[in-house]
């Protein structure tokens, strides 16, 4: 069959909407003549080759897949002779699992023996069985929109489970019961609402059930898979429904239970907003201040892990921080301590790199920094140190402060985004005159053990803080100055 040409014969459903086959052609048809090729080259081995899952549903989506994916009746063994002569690298990392990797020009490849595993329910570790037809290893794929295939190279179409027909509903169903499906991988409840979140569908009632039945199997998934599936649906395009989705089902009380607790009971007088609500909103807001892809750093160009995780996690602190005044309201003192500390324990335990972990949890403590300089009366001194403090996290604090205005009150909105772009002027103007990102003190160690007549060690660390403290509410005053401070405060310390 000539390349660019697409047969679908459909097994067992109907011929797929012709606005989704259209959209499918489009974008399968740069990478036409290698599927051809390569399916080829296997049926000229004696063997079965089908591309498979998430580039065939992105295909019927309208996107594009950076890899493919394929599976077959060849052995590890055979895909690797077959792929040897074909492919310009290729890597055996996946083989205990069936899987041989490959890269043809600019295309990353994937092929995987057909599987029957069978799972332990008690540790999630799959008891690897190859299998010897394409419907088996379709039955055990984590969703119907993931259970599609593309037989090679005649490009036919297999859906036993109407995969296209939940596509084209944007209903997320399993091939089999969902108890067998999340019992033999508890993982495939957080790729739900992962696919929810990047790919615009609602789960089937009878899913959700399931979640919601099941969800305490997920603590037998390392913390690692957790958070790679957490990581890629908060960095999908809308993050707010698979959230919710795990906060419905009880996954999110297993595996981010802070997120859930944010749900504070409104009491009566309604004297507070409802964090969880609160705490979406600004997750969206920061969203729509991300910068283009591609664009320079302090664009914090999207989508940013950083500050999508402390834009959710910002207010973790307020539940074990709320308090019932006497005079009617209700306050969090300290929330955006308590905030960091939480951030950083939970981070941790899901296992996130010791950077972000650091980043994220900075942000949740510097985000309310902003609202304790009043309505605008910002020295110079405070601007210093707002920048100091936030360092290479300023812009992302900047976004972050201002998604954190979630008032119904436009007013007030107003004017809490004037004050802000007050700030953020100031804050440009002294970078100009004084060279924030990178502020010292006046003198250098070298020159503070010189006129104290010290030698290195804690001493000189002190000295060297007070003149940074000089630098950050004075601004530039010269080394002569500074030097008069210095001695000035050598000389009143306690001895």
């Amino acid at each position: 069959m000539p390349a660019g040409h697409l047969v679908l014969s459909l097994v067992p459903t109907p011929a797929p909407p012709s606005a989704l086959l259209q959209e499918a052609v489009r974008h399968l048809a740069p990478v036409l003549p290698l599927l051809t090729e390569l399916g080829e080259r296997f049926a000229a081995g004696g063997h079965e080759l089908a591309l498979v899952g998430g580039p065939v549903r992105d295909a019927f989506l309208g996107r594009t897949s950076p890899d493919l994916d394929f599976t077959t009746d060849a052995t590890p063994d055979e895909s690797l002779a077959l792929l040897r002569g074909w492919a310009d690298a290729h890597w055996e990392v996946g083989r205990a699992f069936g899987t041989i990797g490959a890269r043809h020009g600019g295309v990353t490849v994937e092929v995987t023996t057909y599987r029957t595993d069978a799972y332990d329910r008690t540790s999630r570790k799959p008891e690897v069985a190859f299998g010897d037809s394409l419907e088996d290893d379709l039955v055990r794929r984590d969703f119907t929109v993931n259970a599609m295939a593309l037989r090679l190279p005649d490009l036919e179409f297999v859906d036993p489970h109407d995969g296209l027909t939940d596509l084209a509903a944007r209903r997320l169903r399993t091939p089999g019961a969902p108890e067998e499906s999340f019992g033999d991988d508890p993982l495939r409840m957080m790729r739900a609402a992962r696919f929810v979140a990047q790919l615009g569908v609602a789960v089937d009632p009878g899913v959700a059930r399931a979640m919601a039945e099941m969800s305490g199997s997920l603590s037998i998934v390392s913390a690692e898979r957790i958070r790679d599936e957490l990581v890629k649906l908060l960095l999908a395009p809308s993050p707010r429904p698979g959230l919710d989705l795990l906060v419905r089902t009880g996954l999110a009380d297993v595996m981010l239970p802070e997120l859930p607790a944010l749900r504070l009971e409104i009491d009566e007088h309604h004297r507070h907003k409802d964090v969880y609500e609160h705490s979406l909103i600004v997750l969206e807001q920061a969203i729509a201040l991300e910068g283009p892809a591609g664009g320079p750093p302090e664009s914090v160009p999207g989508p940013d892990l950083v500050l999508r995780l402390a834009a959710l996690l910002h207010d973790i602190g307020k539940p074990a921080t709320r308090r019932f005044e006497s005079g009617g309201g209700v306050s969090f003192h300290h929330h955006e301590v308590v905030g960091a500390k939480l951030t950083r324990k939970r981070l941790r335990a899901l296992r996130f790199d010791k950077e972000t972990v650091r980043d994220v949890s900075r942000l949740v403590e510097l985000h309310l920094r902003f609202h304790g300089y009043g309505t605008g009366e910002w020295t110079d001194s405070a601007v210093r140190r707002y920048v100091t403090d936030a360092g290479p996290l300023l812009p992302r604090l900047h976004r972050l402060t201002r998604s954190d205005c979630t008032t119904r009150n436009v007013r007030k909105a107003a004017r809490l985004a004037r004050t802000y772009d007050d700030l953020e002027e100031r804050v440009e103007r002294l970078q100009e005159q004084e060279s924030l990102a990178a502020v010292r003190p006046e003198l250098n160690g070298n020159e503070i053990a010189e006129a104290l007549g010290i030698e290195p060690g804690p001493v000189l660390g002190r000295a060297y803080k007070f003149l940074l403290s000089v630098r950050l509410d004075q601004g530039l005053i010269g080394k002569e100055r500074a030097r008069e401070e210095l001695l000035a405060w050598w000389a009143e310390r306690p001895r």
